[in-house]
């Protein structure tokens, strides 16, 4: 059952990401989250994350603009690390704050508060029109690179503000897709590295299948969506995702979930 929900899970995410205006990895966490513990789960997401990305990296990085990428990659491979560590130390806090509910005690984890509040800022700059269409200044790309790695370190959420500070980076359509690849692909594979080496992974051994299968699923997912579907973000959809997980992170931060 647990196989053909994921399954079921990556190729509707994968398709959303073609018209919902979020990225995959926003998508996957909280499926994840349902079958390991969230810095697992934040990990797992990481993984299947990463590799979409290299596979898409095969297809466009001639495309690369170079002095871009580096002012915005050097320190988004920094300030991923420092998310990474981030994400590892408060995985091992204790309970944040416990309640009654049903004549049920409830914990919550700083873990879960802090993932349910980055949930819900991000849910929250996808569904503003404002936010959502903001382009920052090429000149801000080295903070861009810092605020991306460190949210990508953290929790996988990286794509809307790669995308916010590279747009106005005077690239042109191959070159933006190329260059936001290829610093999703570093910020992957640096957040991965330090998670391998800080957070229990091997709690995801008895569910490696699971990862490989939503590998392989987000890879099909991708191929047929770029073949298929001209991406384009229709406002119900993306309104209708982003107040799912608007509700999910508010399920987080009080423990529900």
């Amino acid at each position: 059952m647990e196989y053909a929900l994921l399954i079921f899970t990556i190729l509707v995410g994968t398709i959303l990401t073609f018209f919902s205006g979020f990225g995959l990895g926003t998508l996957l966490l909280p499926v994840f989250c349902l079958f390991f513990p969230i810095d697992v789960a934040v990990g797992a997401t990481g993984i299947v994350h990463g590799m979409n990305s290299i596979f898409k990296f095969l297809f466009v990085y001639k495309n690369i603009h170079f002095p871009t990428f580096l002012r915005f990659s050097i320190p988004a491979i920094i300030f991923a690390v420092i998310g990474g560590i981030t994400l590892s130390a408060i995985s091992e806090l204790p309970i944040a704050w416990s309640y009654m509910f049903f004549n049920k005690t409830i914990d919550v984890s700083y873990i879960q508060l802090i993932i349910g509040c980055i949930m819900l800022f991000f849910a929250w700059i996808e569904l503003s029109p404002k936010l959502n269409q903001l382009k920052i200044q090429q000149k801000w790309l080295p903070l861009g690179g810092v605020l991306s790695g460190f949210f990508g370190g953290i929790s996988g959420h990286q794509g809307a503000l790669r995308a916010a500070f590279l747009t106005k980076a005077g690239l042109t359509k191959e070159q933006f897709i190329a260059t936001s690849n290829a610093s999703a692909v570093i910020i992957d594979l640096t957040r991965l590295t330090v998670y391998f080496t800080t957070i229990p992974f091997g709690q995801l051994a008895p569910h490696a299948t699971l990862i490989i299968i939503g590998i392989f699923v987000a890879f099909i997912g991708t191929t047929i969506g770029a073949r298929l579907v001209k991406k384009v973000t229709l406002q119900w959809i993306q309104q209708f995702v982003g107040s799912l997980l608007i509700v999910y992170g508010l399920g987080l931060i009080f423990g529900l979930i």
